[in-house]
């Protein structure tokens, strides 16, 4: 399943804001591992950022739900005031993921015994603004239709399955 909503948080500042938007994703079946997350976290971000290469690493991180979890770093290029992803040597945290931890399955009434599964979430703003190369998060929320115009947008586009969400 794949699931997007909104999520509430006390920060403010250039890349991040008290609301923003998540995605998160999970799989349950009976035959999943962590190569999986990997494959499929690769495949979407390569797909979305649209390089060629996309260097993940994958961090040990806690998260109450998953075990093992892990924090996601994307490899790109910092240098000259920009943030070029699939190129040079920097890293940037993207998300989080892991495995299911069997306790979420048991107490969904899911036989950890027999199922696994896998989990992650990353914010949909974030991914924007390093798609779009926005120096500033706050600027989604703006309202400023000179910004829409900076990046591209039309003000009366609509995402929809014919023309999709970009």
């Amino acid at each position: 399943m794949i699931c997007m909503g909104r999520t509430f948080r006390k920060d403010w500042d250039a890349t991040h804001t008290t609301m923003f938007h998540q995605i998160e994703g999970l799989v349950i079946d009976e035959t999943t591992s962590m190569a999986d997350l990997k494959s499929v976290l690769t495949a979407a971000l390569k797909a979305y950022f649209e390089v060629d290469d996309v260097k993940l690493r994958f961090r040990p991180h806690h998260f109450p739900f998953t075990e093992p979890s892990a924090e996601v770093d994307v490899g790109c290029d910092r240098s000259g005031g920009t943030l070029k992803i699939g190129t040079g040597d920097d890293w940037l945290e993207i998300l989080g993921c892991g495995m299911v931890h069997p306790n979420v399955l048991r107490n969904c009434g899911i036989d950890p015994e027999k199922y696994q599964g896998y989990a992650f979430g990353m914010g949909i703003d974030r991914l924007a603004m390093l798609k779009y190369g926005m120096p500033d998060l706050r600027d989604l929320f703006a309202n400023d239709t000179r910004w829409l115009k900076h990046y591209g947008f039309s003000p009366f586009l609509l995402p929809g399955l014919a023309q999709g969400v970009g």
